[in-house]
C-alpha cells in the first residue's frame, strides 16, 4: 500500500487523484463578503479544499514586525496581517460557508492562539506554512491535537524538515510534505522540482506535493508527473482584486483547468514498458508476420527471395523470427503471398 493521509474522508496519496488546494489565504483583504465570493468561485471550479490563513496578530508577531516589509509589499508585515485578518466570528462563518458548499475548510495557524481557535472550530486538519516548519514549539502544540497535517517546507533544509516530522511522529500525527519556494511570484528557474524529488527520496514514506507561487499551472502539472499528490496555489475569484498574493494566484478558470489536467496526468503515471492488452487490436494490423513472396515447393529452402515480412500481425510467425526461418526447409507446397505457419517448416 502506498502511503496516504486522510482529511475529512478525502484520502490523499499516490493511489488517489491529486488534491488541489485553493488557498484564499489573505486575498480577501479582511472582508468576509469577498472571502465568500472567492469560496463561490472555488466551488464552481470544482475545488475540494479551501485554505484560509488564521492570523491573531498580537499573538503572532512582536512589535519588531512593524519594521519588516515583505518583498512583495510596501508596508510592514504587521500592518498587512492586521488589515487582512478575520476575527473569530467571521472566520467561523467562513468555515461554515465553505462546508455548506461541500468543500473542506483548512487553515494555517500562525500562532498558538490561532491554532487554539481552529481547534475550537474542530477543523479536520491543519496546513502549516513554510515559515512555521522550523517553529518547533508551535508544531508541538499543533501535534498535540492529533489532527492530520500538511506541512510546507520552503526555506528549510532536509535536517529541519526531519526535526519537524519527528515531532508529529511522536504524536502519531499523519503528515504530508510540500516543496515550496517562498517568493511571490516565484521565478520559474527557482521552482526546483529536483528539490521536491530529493525531499521525496529522503522521506519516501510520506505523501508529498507542491505549494506553488508561479504565475501559471505548469509547475503544478510537472509536479504531478513526478509523483505529487497535493497541489496548492493561491486563489482569487478574479485577477483584478488587490492584495499581496493576487499576482501569484489562480482564478476560477485556472483552478478548473488545474483540477482536470492534474487528474489526467495522474492517470498517465506508472505502468511498465510492455504491450498493453488493449493494444492487441492495433498489434493485429500493425505488426508484421513472415509470408511467402513466391510459390514454394515442399523441401525447398526458405530464402529472402521466397519469404519476407508483411502486415498484418495475425500470422503465427512474427517478423522477429524471420532470420531463424531462413535456411530451413518447407514442409509443404506453399502458394505465393500467404502467411507462413509453424507447420510449414520442416
Amino acid at each position: 500500500m502506498n502511503p496516504f493521509i486522510e482529511i475529512a474522508g478525502r484520502k490523499i496519496g499516490n493511489d488517489y487523484p491529486p488534491l488541489v488546494i485553493a488557498e484564499i489565504g489573505i486575498n480577501h483583504e479582511g472582508s468576509l463578503q469577498i472571502a465568500k465570493e472567492m469560496v463561490d468561485a472555488a466551488a464552481r471550479a470544482g475545488a475540494e479544499v479551501v485554505k484560509h490563513q488564521t492570523h491573531i496578530v498580537e499573538d503572532e508577531m512582536s512589535a519588531a514586525a512593524k519594521k519588516v516589509i515583505p518583498g512583495n509589499a510596501s508596508v510592514s508585515i504587521y500592518e498587512i496581517m492586521e488589515r487582512c485578518a478575520l476575527n473569530e466570528a467571521d472566520e467561523l462563518e467562513l468555515k461554515r460557508y465553505v462546508e455548506s458548499k461541500g468543500m473542506i475548510f483548512i487553515s494555517t495557524p500562525f500562532s498558538r492562539a490561532a491554532a487554539n481557535r481552529l481547534e475550537k472550530f474542530d477543523v479536520a486538519g491543519y496546513k502549516i506554512g513554510s515559515g512555521e516548519c522550523n517553529n518547533y514549539p508551535l508544531l508541538e502544540h499543533i501535534a498535540s491535537f492529533g489532527k492530520p497535517v500538511i506541512l510546507s517546507t520552503g526555506m528549510n533544509t532536509l535536517e529541519s524538515i526531519q526535526k519537524a516530522l519527528a515531532i508529529f511522529d511522536a504524536q502519531k500525527v499523519p503528515v504530508a510534505i510540500l516543496h515550496t519556494t517562498n517568493l511571490y511570484p516565484t521565478p520559474i528557474h527557482l521552482v526546483r522540482l529536483g528539490a521536491m524529488q530529493q525531499m521525496h527520496n529522503s522521506f519516501p514514506n510520506r505523501v508529498f506535493g507542491l505549494s506553488d507561487h508561479t504565475l501559471n499551472n505548469n509547475a503544478c502539472l510537472a509536479a504531478v508527473a513526478l509523483g505529487a499528490s497535493i497541489l496548492e496555489r493561491h486563489f482569487t475569484d478574479h485577477m483584478e482584486r488587490t492584495g499581496p498574493d493576487i499576482v501569484c494566484s489562480m482564478d476560477e478558470q485556472a483552478c478548473k483547468e488545474l483540477i482536470i489536467s492534474s487528474k489526467e496526468i495522474w492517470h498517465m503515471r506508472g505502468g511498465i514498458k510492455a504491450p498493453a492488452k488493449e493494444e492487441q487490436v492495433t498489434i493485429d494490423f500493425a505488426f508484421a508476420t513472415v509470408c511467402t513472396i513466391a510459390p514454394i515447393k515442399k523441401g525447398a529452402i526458405f530464402t529472402k527471395e521466397n519469404i519476407w515480412v508483411k502486415r498484418p500481425g495475425t500470422g503465427e510467425i512474427l517478423a522477429e523470427r524471420f532470420n531463424e526461418i531462413l535456411g530451413k526447409k518447407a514442409a509443404n507446397d506453399l502458394n505465393e503471398n500467404v502467411q507462413l505457419q509453424n507447420s510449414d517448416i520442416a
